[in-house]
């Protein structure tokens, strides 16, 4: 793991390194193919994550033609949860995953 310089996000201004932010290298892997559309971060040094982190890759978006796949390096800012904040998405996980489901029981047929 190399030491990076971490800009402050309100201001720009470079922040250093603590406990709870660090920088690391990562490979992130966008497809864009028939067989699978899907993105993909892997942080160097095996980190863990842990409920509430938060993982910002650095950089411009990743954009492949479609039919391929891209893979390139990045940095990546790790900033952790403090306890609070990791029992609360314990606790509400669950609830905030059924809003990515979509149910319709309307028929398509016209009279």
């Amino acid at each position: 793991m190399t030491a990076e310089t971490l800009h402050d996000d309100a201001t720009g201004a470079p922040s250093a390194p603590t406990a709870r932010r660090f920088d690391v290298g990562c490979t992130v892997e966008v497809s864009h193919r028939f067989e699978s559309l899907h993105a993909h971060v892997e942080l160097d040094g095996d980190i863990p994550i842990h409920p509430g982190d938060e993982v910002l890759v650095h950089g411009q978006p990743i954009s492949p033609p479609y039919g391929e796949v891209v893979r390139e390096r990045r940095v990546a800012t790790v900033v952790r949860a403090g306890p609070l904040e990791r029992l609360w998405t314990r606790m509400t996980g669950d609830l905030e995953f059924m809003e990515l489901l979509e149910f319709s029981f309307t028929e398509r047929r016209t009279l």
